[in-house]
């Protein structure tokens, strides 16, 4: 008899480890009822540092195939594995463009399952940020300009992969072109990517902020502002910098 497929042997060590007892919480902290973000959304209650160890047990028998039906899983902790999974496989291929390419091929064609922010925020850094470190970026900026919550938060976390390099151009246009967005994951994605810059470049964050803080959202503003002295984000936060 055949043994069963990786993806089937995940799928069911993370069933023996879940706590059910977790799941009403993970529902609301990921805002899965109606009209919310993560509506629909199913958890099983598998925490993080479990789905990581469960990744790192099956990643040197773990398929693009298995990644694949586990991304495609209507399981969040599945998805996230998967997420694990590919982040692994892609960063292991490091010497081998080929391998990467077919890995950021898989992480777009199944773009649509990346969809909630913990899923985002643990691969578009580490996967097409590295990617198009070198390469042409215009694929962020159509996922910018793409109208879809999950896939214009991807385009601003991959810059972070940038930022870490002192590379700032790309992510304050994204930042730009997001700049007047309705929703607030990408008001604090947004925040968020300004605020590391300015962990490198306070003057260009300043630059920045200078010149839009007045009309940017107000969440936006404070994640930007989190590290500055308390007496800085107060002239910020009153409108009185020039």
């Amino acid at each position: 008899m055949n043994p069963p497929p990786v993806h089937t042997l995940i799928r069911q060590r993370l069933q023996e480890i879940a706590n059910p007892s977790k799941v009403p919480d993970l529902q609301r902290f990921f805002r899965t009822g109606p009209g919310d973000y993560g509506e629909g959304d199913r958890f099983i209650g598998v925490s993080v540092p479990l789905q990581r160890q469960v990744a790192r047990e099956f990643a040197p028998y773990c398929t693009a195939n298995d990644i694949r039906s586990l991304l495609n899983d209507p399981v969040h902790e599945c998805r996230l594995t998967a997420i694990f999974l590919l982040v692994n496989h892609f960063q292991k291929s490091k010497k081998n463009p080929e391998a990467q390419r077919l890995y950021v091929e898989l992480y777009l064609e199944l773009l649509d399952h990346v969809n909630n922010w913990d899923l985002v925020d643990s691969s578009a850094h580490k996967i097409l940020g590295p990617w198009l470190e070198n390469r042409d970026r215009s694929p962020l900026y159509m996922l910018a300009r793409s109208g879809h919550l999950w896939r214009e938060r991807v385009a601003i976390i991959a810059t972070m992969h940038f930022i870490d390099r002192g590379d700032f151009l790309d992510t304050l246009q994204i930042a730009t072109l997001l700049l007047h967005h309705p929703h607030d994951l990408i008001h604090k994605a947004v925040g968020w990517m300004l605020r590391c810059i300015g962990d490198k470049d306070r003057h260009t964050e300043e630059a920045f902020l200078q010149q839009h803080y007045r009309t940017m959202p107000r969440t936006m503003l404070r994640y930007a502002i989190e590290k500055f002295p308390e007496g800085r984000r107060q002239e910020y936060l009153k409108g009185l910098v020039s």
